[in-house]
């Protein structure tokens, strides 16, 4: 188990699926050519699965995660959550779908300047006409440690404040699949481990799929498992990784 092996699919042939990618092929255009950012990657992850994602800059791994979480269209090929392949929606179709059913967590945050925290955390529930569950708004609330700064601006947050709003604004519509883009990228070791904790726990307690990008070994070691991208492909992966086995991987593939 200490080498990756070609993981063409992460679950057990039969078992049903959280997510599912089938050939899928992502190119954007490069002056006269195109630039291949996915080539045929074919993943299945598990329901309630925690999968971290990992490979160079450059690799296709925030290309994978857009795709996969409906944020962006594959040029060719399948991208299924649950029983729903999401490249027969239409535009509307799938925003619907993405704010019922995705939870995504932005390395940035993008949160919105102008709105209190609480709007912040409502806005998916406000953009799709639903009101949101109050007592449901509390247990997020106290639960990413944010009880008392509901009517704060984004302004007045720390940075690891503002990616606590990040995570309950992805997790107020209960969504099946959460993504999560480098959410500990900016933050120091002791907030991104407490911000690590909050998402693994919240999946689980929710039964939730997590699928989370990123650049460090100790971050992915808490996974289930490790996908390993290079040039667009899936090269490997990992089940129950350790730190050492994930920076041994990386060392290979940087040779």
């Amino acid at each position: 188990m200490s080498a990756t092996v070609p993981a063409p699919s992460l679950a057990p042939p039969g078992t049903r699926t959280a997510v599912r990618l089938v050939q899928v092929r992502k190119t954007y255009p490069n002056g006269l050519g195109e630039t291949e950012a996915l080539r045929s990657v074919s993943v299945a992850l598990q329901p309630g699965s925690f999968t971290a994602v990992m490979g160079a800059s450059g690799s296709g791994k925030s290309t994978f995660l857009n795709c996969a979480a409906g944020l962006d269209t594959p040029t060719s090929g399948q991208v299924v959550i649950g029983d729903q392949d999401l490249t027969v929606l239409s535009a509307d179709a799938l925003t619907q779908f993405r704010r019922r059913h995705v939870g995504f967590v932005f390395q940035a945050y993008n949160l919105v300047g102008h709105l209190t925290v609480a709007e912040n955390v409502q806005l998916p529930l406000m953009l799709d006409g639903r009101r949101p569950d109050p007592a449901w708004q509390d247990h997020l609330m106290h639960a990413v440690g944010l009880a008392g700064m509901e009517d704060r601006r984004p302004g007045q947050l720390s940075g690891g404040q503002a990616q606590r709003v990040a995570i309950a604004r992805a997790l107020i519509t209960r969504p099946a699949v959460v993504f999560a883009d480098e959410p500990t990228g900016a933050l120091d070791s002791r907030t991104g481990d407490q911000i690590l904790d909050l998402l693994r726990s919240a999946a689980q307690s929710l039964g939730q799929t997590l699928v989370l990008v990123t650049h460090d070994a100790r971050v992915a070691a808490v996974a289930d498992q490790v996908l390993f991208l290079d040039d667009g492909r899936v090269s490997g992966h990992l089940q129950a990784p350790t730190v050492e086995q994930i920076a041994a991987v990386l060392l290979t593939a940087g040779r």
